[in-house]
């Protein structure tokens, strides 16, 4: 596997393998990889060659947030990647992805302003600026990325359609710890009690299909017994606790096999998100 860190050596790389007719899947991160990651890079093994990055992208983040304590482990990082079969590992520097007084960004209306573009106003404006970016460096066939960050996940694949872009997106399953917490950088913030706390957020969408299972239909007692049941501990603060259709991100009252619930909750000072797509809802256990 090749550990990369400028735009010209991948880019020459790559076009000595599009020279050769091969394709290319690519799974972008911020680093600090986990199984959730490892699960993109072994599906991304079904194209010819394999490229992940790792960026922590600065314009992602508002002041107030963890850029600055986002947790960081290049070495792991790369004998993880090189484990699972990468071909091509792209770490490139903030000065490297943007120039002084970088002034242009791709932004998006309607499935950016609810969920976490609610909470996070600037927050998607990065993450779409970052992937158009990171799209044109690698040019792969296919991308991949986590049903965890289903929010994200929509707006990169409206993104792709809107803007024409020759990269097909694929949405992978969340990836969970054994009691049910969803995989996530930030877990490794968390003390030994908010650990614990930490699984409300999956209880809570076992609650919500359980309570769909016995027959309930009415989303607002849905999501009303599932903020209750997270407010309870004490470790907790609801961010936003949802209902919204998983293809547009806006409110639902319907439940159908497009309805996702979302949650956002501070557990102490870690904003963790989980979600459960009502067609999925069987393989929750």
């Amino acid at each position: 596997m090749k550990v990369v860190k400028t735009i010209s050596e991948v880019r020459n790389i790559i076009n000595q393998w599009k020279t050769s007719g091969l394709s290319i899947g690519f799974v972008p991160t911020m680093g600090y990889l986990h199984e959730g990651h490892g699960s993109l890079i072994t599906q991304a093994k079904e194209n010819d060659k394999v490229i992940v990055s790792i960026f922590l992208n600065p314009i992602q983040f508002a002041p107030n947030e963890d850029l600055s304590s986002y947790p960081k482990d290049l070495k792991k990082d790369c004998a993880l990647c090189e484990s699972l079969g990468a071909d091509l590992l792209f770490c490139p520097s903030p000065s490297e992805m943007y120039a002084k007084d970088f002034p242009t960004y791709v932004d998006m209306s309607g499935l950016t302003e609810n969920l976490c573009g609610n909470s996070r106003p600037t927050h998607f404006r990065g993450v779409c600026t970052v992937v158009t970016k990171l799209f044109n460096i690698v040019k792969p066939d296919v991308a991949y990325f986590g049903q965890k960050d289903a929010q994200q996940l929509a707006i990169i694949k409206q993104m792709v359609t809107d803007l024409n872009m020759d990269v097909q997106i694929i949405g992978c399953p969340i990836v969970r710890e054994d009691d049910g917490l969803a995989k996530s950088s930030r877990n490794s913030y968390l003390s030994k009690e908010e650990r614990q706390s930490a699984l409300v957020l999956y209880h809570a969408l076992l609650l919500a299909r359980n309570l769909i299972k016995h027959g309930e239909t009415n989303l607002s007692h849905i999501i009303s017994k599932m903020k209750d049941y997270i407010a309870a501990d004490p470790l907790t603060s609801i961010d936003y606790v949802d209902a919204v259709n998983a293809l547009t991100m806006q409110n639902t009252h319907t439940i159908d096999s497009n309805t996702l619930f979302a949650i956002a909750v501070y557990i102490g000072k870690t904003r963790l998100i989980d979600n459960l797509l009502i067609s999925e809802m069987e393989e929750l256990s």
